[in-house]
Parts: structure tokens; C-alpha cells; sequence
């Protein structure tokens, strides 16, 4: 693969938004990278794309990932309405970083 691709930079991630009085305390702070982190924003909850409800997004503090989560190759997908939810929001599975997953993945760095 001939592409080059943006260095990851991770920034510490407000879980409960400060807008929404979530506290800059270790229980409320995660790593998230820069893009995840610009498309959540101040945002609580999503749209689940299947059911169309409004629900909460994936809390990395509470929730365990694999009851959420699951890769298909590059391909992050959501098992619950909340993982789904989250994908859709943090635009996890825009074409570039699909893109750098397969890229990775060719590399037997990823997952």
C-alpha cells in the first residue's frame, strides 16, 4: 500500500462532557484520538442507526468493550444499540481509517 498516513496523537477525552459538569477527574478522563474525540464533542448519546432510538454512548470506564464491539476485518461493528450508537457518532468507520486499519492489518499489527 502507497499511502501515507497522519501520525495517531491521542488526547485526554472528557467522558461526561465539563459543558455538561463532567468533572477533570481520573474516573471521567479517557484517551481518545484526536478525530474521535472532534466528532463526540459534547455529546451523551446517539442515534442507534438500526433501532432509531436516542441511547447513551460507550462509557470506556464502565462499559466492557467486547459486550459492545466486534471487528470484521477493518470493519468496527456495534452488537448493542449503544456500540452502535458510539460507531456512528465518533465516525469510527469513516473510509480512511478503514483505510489505516487494513493497512495495518497487512502490516499483522492490527488488532
Amino acid at each position: 500500500m502507497n499511502q501515507q498516513f497522519d501520525e495517531l496523537i491521542f488526547q485526554v477525552e472528557h467522558i461526561v462532557p465539563k459543558k455538561h459538569h463532567g468533572p477533570t477527574e481520573s474516573g471521567n478522563l479517557a484517551l481518545a484520538c484526536f478525530a474521535c474525540n472532534n466528532h463526540k464533542g459534547t455529546n451523551l448519546t446517539g442515534i442507534d442507526p438500526e433501532g432509531g432510538g436516542v441511547v447513551r454512548l460507550f462509557n470506556p470506564r464502565r462499559d466492557n468493550w467486547e459486550d459492545h464491539f466486534e471487528w470484521e476485518g477493518a470493519l468496527l461493528l456495534g452488537r448493542t444499540p449503544v456500540g452502535r450508537a458510539t460507531i456512528d457518532v465518533l465516525a469510527i468507520n469513516l473510509d480512511y481509517r478503514c483505510a489505516l486499519r487494513e493497512a495495518l492489518i497487512e502490516e499483522g499489527v492490527f488488532p
